[in-house]
């Protein structure tokens, strides 16, 4: 099977490091930048076999608007497939790609041996916040816009002009017809039964239904870890980088929470 546009593979450069040569992770971007947010993390996984692909709708890709939610999670899919066999392949999400490494594993079961997903709103965004959410709808295509939002979620300076050219190449459809599946909340049905380890997070700081998400993941699939990541916003790949790669090195290789991450309140 051949890949879809817009995946690169990061071959690993370390050879005879932990992960070398069996382990390989897709890390999944978010809804309003592309498959560059995870260079530093490409980085600092160097040990591991990394594929970025843009997601279906976004990056390189935004003159593909899909048709729904499952669409861009059957495009990855396919993506996971091309991966060579005997490679232990692991998701890691943030935000909209949070959403989509869940159902992921859900709507193809035994595709991926675990998920780490951070930022991923089950319930959706209801009310006020999903309201406001909506109403960007109507101003999507405007560069004061992007600039504005750079700001607001913390893009470091020297990607505010990268993420302003991502965003303005994301079509209005597109991000329509995504909200009405994730503002919605379409709980990834099957996630239980996928045979997937699940991790969740979500910043201290983050949003509040993503925040509130974890006890729904915690609450319906036995076994999965949630996780706080203590004074972190929704886009903390980029506000603690090392941390977030740290995070995916402990999953993925050792099937532990990072230690720096903590259990939700009066959890032990």
């Amino acid at each position: 099977m051949s890949l879809p546009d817009a995946v690169v593979h990061h071959p690993a450069s370390r050879p005879g490091a932990p992960g070398t040569g069996s382990v390989s992770v897709v890390l999944l971007h978010g809804g309003t930048v592309a498959s560059w947010m995870w260079e530093p993390q490409v980085e600092a996984l160097d040990d591991l076999d990394v594929w970025t692909p843009d997601l279906l709708g976004f990056g390189g890709r935004g003159d593909q608007v899909p048709a729904s939610l499952d669409a861009v999670v059957d495009d990855v899919a396919a993506t996971v497939s091309a991966i060579p066999a005997g490679q232990e392949v692991h998701v890691v999400g943030l935000s909209l790609g949070g959403v989509v490494a869940l159902h992921l594993a859900a709507r193809h079961p035994g595709l991926v041996r675990s998920v780490l997903s951070s930022g991923a709103v089950v319930d959706g965004v209801p009310g006020l916040a999903g309201a406001l959410g909506r109403a960007q709808l109507r101003v999507w295509d405007r560069r004061w816009y992007w600039r504005g939002q750079a700001v607001a979620t913390g893009i470091p300076a020297e990607s505010r002009d990268l993420f302003v050219r991502s965003g303005l190449a994301i079509r209005r459809e597109t991000m329509a017809r995504l909200l009405a599946d994730v503002y919605g909340g379409r709980w990834p049905d099957g996630l239980a039964e996928s045979g997937a380890r699940v991790l969740a997070v979500a910043g201290g700081r983050d949003l509040r239904p993503a925040r509130s998400a974890l006890s729904t993941i915690e609450r319906r699939v036995p076994g999965a870890v949630v996780r706080v990541a203590p004074g972190m916003h929704h886009q903390w790949s980029a506000e603690d980088p090392d941390l977030f790669g740290a995070m995916i090195r402990s999953w993925v290789l050792d099937g532990v929470a990072h230690p720096r991450l903590v259990p939700l309140a009066g959890r032990a």
